[in-house]
Parts: structure tokens; C-alpha cells; sequence
């Protein structure tokens, strides 16, 4: 074939590719990330959104997808997630890190990440691989270079926590622990390992139960986690820290971190610092429930358990002070694709639904400093989903999504 021929060829089928990326979605409606619009329309070309809005204009030859009875709205941006981890009911975590290789645990995360991609979650903010090393970055690499579909990932590695405070634990020998261990001036050169090492943030431990009694109490002191903060600062990196002790995130928020995990003792006072030093929670409402069920509850029948009106309180004071609050269930203690259990707990809990659909969305993507994506808007990635009926007036339809797009590619429709 003459080469002038070929070319010709190619070059044909490259400009009909790039015509066939043009997609007009047509829901009932579009929840933008901040509001709901009745008859709105998005055309997309490649992996960005190019207009959107009533009547949206588009050239001949793009494809039309009808989405009758349906909302559309950005991907949903999940705020904590441990991908290497799977239910403890079916594997308890200590048994997880001990006896599961990271071969196996990779080949799980790929099974997770795609049931949760087909749950309508296109991002993930994955807080911490338990005992498997920085496969999570290794994992982010390969989807990056096309490996794979999937969510897209922030990663924190291998977490920190301070000597003495985590597990696995045992009286007979040294076991591989789950974070990684530091302590006064050696701080800084886990930090920076880490960083080095390729996370996109950094997470500690600001409490955990340790000492005799096993009871959650602070670990880090402030001046550590300011050092902390500091050092990961230069590298243009945010510190999110595990607390579920009033004080052990007194110290995190005082010592400068951008957001709080768990929360479980927090109250107005805890709250309304947060607020002041713009530090946002993360409640994780569904890991909570998820770890009681394990542990007998049967949430249909029996009382709240002490751990969980202590969630419902946290919950609430949270929502009194004005704090920005995340959507993250720490999936992973429960199943990879059921995420957005957290979101129909966060109404069960008392949040209003559009606030609810924000924090999944907009709110993520803001405090987690994506600003490419979590709108419907002109020039962000064009990571849409579309759920059955209209969740601001039924968080539960949440669990009926219908479409997914990652990255302008229909990959479920």
C-alpha cells in the first residue's frame, strides 16, 4: 500500500474517533454538584464537558444517549476507602495483614475498585493499605497508564502511627504491622520517605487504642503532627488524621491537619474548632454500624449500641456547627461497591439530601483539592453518572445507577 494511502487511512480514522467522543446526555434532570436543574442537558467532547444546560447545541453526528426518568450528576468522589481491604466478616483485619499476600490483595483491590466503579464511584481517596506497603501507588500508576479502568485513586501509602499503636499485636514476637511506626525529630524523614515514595497525601494516627486498658487515647503531640504538617507542606501535600477521641483531634486540628476521620467523641466545642480552623470531617457512619453488626447487633431489632449513639450525637453536633462534612464510609470494613451506604445513613443521621449530595461531590472534590472534577460545569473531566428517579427527594435511589462515564468513556450504560 502506497504510503500517501495509508496515511489517508489512518488519518480517517482517527478524525472518526474523535467525532464519535462527542456525546448530548438528555436526563429528566442534572444535579450540577451545588443544584438540581430540571430538563438540563451536558454535551461532552473527549473527557471533558463542553456546555451544559437547556437546549445545549450540538454539531451533527453526536451521539444522543436518553436517559428518560433518570439524574444525572458528577461521579462520586468516595472520601475514605481502603481498597487492599475486604469485610471483616468474612476475613478479620488482623488476618488480613498477616496471612493475605499483596499479590492476593492487589488482585482483590482490582475487584473492588471496578465494583465500585459500576456503583457510580469515580474517584477514591484511599487512606491507608494496611500492611501492604505503597501497592496503592503501584495500583495508581497502572490505571494512570492505562492498564485498567477504574476509579482514579489518592493515595496515602503506609499511614503513620506512633510507636507502641497499632496492630497486629502479639505477646510472642514482632509482628509486620499495618502503618508505618514514628516517633519526635524521626517524623520528618517518614514523611518525607513517604513522599518519595510516591503518595498524594499523608495520613496519621492522631489517637488509637493503646496503653493497659486498650482505650483510644491521643499518641502524637501537637509540636509532631505540626512537624508533620510542615514537612508535607513543602511538598505541596495535605495531613489527614485518624481521631476518634475529642482530644486526640483537639491536637490534629491544632496542629494543622486538613481533615478528621472518625470523629466518634467529637461534640459542639471539638466542631466549632474544626469549623474555625477550616478542617473538615469525615464521620465514616457506615464502618461504625458495619463493625457493631459484626459484632451481633441486628440494627432492625435491637437498641443502638453504645458506639452508635455516640455516632448519632457526633453526628449531630457536627451538623449544628456548620462544619464541612465529607462523604467517606471507610469501605472496605464493609463491601467495595456499596459505598453509598454512607450517603443514605448521612439522611438516616439528619443531613439534608442535596447537602448529602455535595459532600459526595463538590465538597470532596474542593477539600481535596480536585478541582478538575465533582461539578457539572464547562471544562471539568467529564466523570458523570445517572441514578433511576430523583435522590434529593430519596437518598436510597442512590443505589440504582444506571450510567457511569469515566473520563468521557461510556462504561456502564
Amino acid at each position: 500500500m502506497p504510503a500517501k494511502s495509508f496515511f489517508l487511512i489512518v488519518f480517517s480514522v482517527s478524525f472518526s474517533l474523535c467525532i464519535s467522543q462527542s456525546l448530548l446526555l438528555v436526563p429528566d434532570r442534572i444535579f450540577d454538584g451545588m443544584e438540581m436543574h430540571e430538563g438540563w442537558q451536558v454535551l461532552i467532547n473527549g473527557k471533558t464537558i463542553e456546555a451544559v444546560g437547556l437546549n445545549v447545541k450540538a454539531a451533527p453526528g453526536t451521539k444522543i444517549i436518553v436517559l428518560k426518568g433518570q439524574t444525572l450528576m458528577p461521579g462520586i468522589i468516595e472520601g475514605h476507602a481502603h481498597i487492599l481491604l475486604h469485610p471483616y466478616n468474612e476475613t478479620p483485619w488482623n488476618d488480613q495483614v498477616l496471612f493475605e499476600s499483596q499479590a492476593e490483595r492487589v488482585v482483590r483491590a482490582y475487584t473492588h475498585m471496578q465494583a465500585s466503579l459500576m456503583a457510580g464511584i469515580t474517584t477514591i481517596r484511599d487512606l491507608g493499605t494496611e500492611g501492604a506497603a505503597y501497592a496503592d501507588v503501584g495500583i495508581k500508576a497502572a490505571i494512570t497508564k492505562g492498564v485498567m479502568t477504574a476509579p482514579d485513586l489518592l493515595c496515602a501509602g503506609k499511614a503513620i502511627v506512633a510507636t507502641g499503636a497499632y496492630g497486629p499485636r502479639s505477646q510472642a514476637f514482632e509482628p509486620p504491622l499495618g502503618a508505618e511506626v514514628a516517633d519526635g525529630s524521626d517524623v520528618i524523614k517518614v514523611v518525607r520517605d513517604q513522599i518519595g515514595h510516591g503518595v498524594d497525601l499523608i495520613k496519621i494516627y492522631a489517637d488509637y487504642g493503646w496503653g493497659n486498658t486498650g482505650a483510644a487515647q491521643p499518641t502524637f503531640s501537637i509540636e509532631e503532627i505540626k512537624v508533620m504538617v510542615e514537612t508535607a507542606a513543602s511538598a505541596g501535600m495535605m495531613v489527614v488524621a485518624h481521631a476518634t477521641t475529642k482530644e486526640g483531634m483537639r491536637r490534629a486540628v491544632l496542629g494543622g491537619v486538613k481533615t478528621i476521620e472518625h470523629g466518634d467523641d467529637g461534640d459542639r466545642e471539638i466542631f466549632d474548632l474544626m469549623k474555625k480552623n477550616n478542617v473538615a470531617f469525615c464521620p465514616t457512619l457506615a464502618a461504625g454500624e458495619a463493625v457493631s453488626s459484626y459484632r451481633g447487633w441486628n440494627k432492625l431489632t435491637d437498641p443502638l449500641p453504645e458506639r452508635i449513639q455516640k455516632k448519632h450525637q457526633s453526628f449531630k453536633a457536627a451538623l449544628e456547627s456548620g462544619v464541612t462534612i465529607l462523604m467517606g464510609g471507610d469501605v472496605g470494613v464493609f463491601t467495595h461497591g456499596d459505598n453509598v451506604r454512607e450517603m443514605i445513613l448521612m439522611h438516616e443521621y439528619g443531613m439534608p439530601n442535596l447537602d448529602i449530595m455535595k459532600s459526595s461531590t463538590s465538597i470532596n472534590a474542593n477539600v481535596f483539592g480536585l478541582h478538575d472534577r465533582g461539578e457539572i460545569a464547562q471544562r471539568k473531566l467529564a466523570d458523570i453518572i445517572a441514578v433511576e428517579g430523583n435522590p434529593s427527594l430519596d437518598m436510597s435511589l442512590m443505589k440504582r445507577v444506571k450510567f457511569v462515564m469515566k473520563n468521557g468513556v461510556v462504561v456502564k450504560e
